[in-house]
Order: C-alpha cells, then sequence, then structure tokens
C-alpha cells in the first residue's frame, strides 16, 4: 500500500474571508471549486506545483450557509467543521492550516490497516461535486462526529475516481517546498503513515502543528496550524 500527499486544507468562517486570506497571504486568487451537498460546505482551489503526481493541491474550505448538509442531521461536518473550538480559532485568527488529506489507490484497505492500529478513521463515504468538465467523484473516511484525529495531524484518506481534481487546473505560481507535521503522540502518529505506506512526511515530537513551506508570488510563505 502506498499513499501520497493529496491536499491542503485551509479553514475558513466564509468563503469570502478565504479568498482575501489568499490574495493577501499568497498573492494569488484561488479559483473556483465547487459545493459539497453531503456537507454543506463549498470550496476554492490552487495547484501547488510538487514532486507528487497528481500534483497536490491547496483546498480553502467553508461552510456554505445557504446549504444544509444532506448527512444526517445528527453528524458533523468533515474536517472539525462544527467544533466550536475551531470556528472560535477561526473567528479570532482568520483562515488558517487545519487539515490535510492523503490519497491512497484502495481506502478500505487503507482504513483497515488504521483500524488495525485502533485508529478509526471513520466511514468510507462516496462524494461528488460538479464541475464544467463533469461529476467529480471520490470515496473519503468521514467519521460521524467529524473529528480529524491527532488536532489534525492525521490525514483524512480519499480514493479519487477517473479524475483527479488537480489534473485540470491551471499553474498558480505556487510551489510546496515542505511538510511536516508535529504531535505529542509521535510514535503512534508515525505508525499510522507507515501502515498506509506514506513516505517522506517529517514527523516530530513538539506540539501539535501542521507546517507548509509554500514558495508563493509574495516569496517565502509558512503556513502553520494552530492544533
Amino acid at each position: 500500500m502506498t499513499a501520497q500527499i493529496d491536499h491542503l486544507v485551509v479553514a475558513a468562517t466564509t468563503l469570502e474571508a478565504g479568498v482575501a486570506w489568499c490574495e493577501r497571504t499568497l498573492g494569488v486568487t484561488p479559483r473556483p471549486g465547487g459545493e459539497h451537498a453531503l456537507f454543506g460546505t463549498h470550496n476554492r482551489l490552487l495547484k501547488l506545483h510538487s514532486d507528487a503526481v497528481p500534483p497536490v493541491y491547496l483546498e480553502i474550505i467553508a461552510i456554505n450557509p445557504l446549504a444544509q448538509p444532506t448527512r444526517a442531521g445528527d453528524l458533523r461536518r468533515w474536517f472539525d467543521l462544527d467544533d466550536p473550538a475551531l470556528r472560535q480559532r477561526l473567528q479570532r485568527h482568520g483562515p488558517q492550516l487545519v487539515h490535510w488529506v492523503a490519497r491512497v489507490p484502495a481506502i478500505e484497505p487503507a482504513v483497515a490497516a488504521l483500524k488495525a492500529l485502533g485508529i478509526d478513521r471513520g466511514q468510507v463515504l462516496p462524494a461528488s461535486r460538479p464541475t464544467p468538465q463533469g461529476l467529480l467523484q471520490w470515496h473519503i473516511s468521514v467519521r460521524d462526529d467529524g473529528q480529524r484525529l491527532f488536532d489534525g495531524a492525521l490525514p483524512t484518506l480519499i480514493e479519487w475516481g477517473e479524475t483527479h481534481p488537480a489534473r485540470m487546473m491551471p499553474d498558480s505560481g505556487l510551489t510546496l517546498t515542505a511538510f511536516e507535521v508535529s504531535h505529542p503522540r509521535t510514535g503512534e502518529l508515525r505508525d499510522a503513515l507507515q501502515a498506509i505506506g506514506l513516505a517522506g512526511v517529517r514527523v516530530s515530537d513538539e506540539p501539535p502543528t501542521l507546517v507548509a513551506q509554500l514558495q508563493t508570488p509574495k516569496g517565502r510563505v509558512t503556513l502553520a496550524s494552530t492544533g
């Protein structure tokens, strides 16, 4: 089994706030993304040049105030977007890197490998969103409580259908030069990443943090989570 970084997740209180943050921080305007009916969210996207194939991308995501999730009402949205503590941090500090997603060739065995370590990565859900090129489809692991786990340092898992969205994105002028995660439960986190076959991501035992280094039109920019 092999896994790769698929995309970085920046959460915002509103998509408008996320776009403004991106223009101010990275010096580029994110491309239109789409809506996720299952979770009542919407996003904007930017391709990140990297050694990965398909390329890694950056997702700016927010709750869509005009949509209600089609998922059962007692289940929470993905990426902890319903978590009061995260929402408070976004209100206080603005948009920030909160999570990352790893793509796997077969998601069910990857989820099972984590379960064997006592980690419940969540149900495997089919998801989709319309695009001008047609329906984009994937399977993704989401817990009923929406938790990211390890304070966001353990990636959500995704298995794409026939089309990967980054293949349709134009160059953004952004390059991902480094990405690392830290968490006090370092051994458990390393074991989890090894179980899904993900290499090349540095893991340290500092306080919970995700750090991405980007080369941008505004120079080198560091994006870091706050746990």
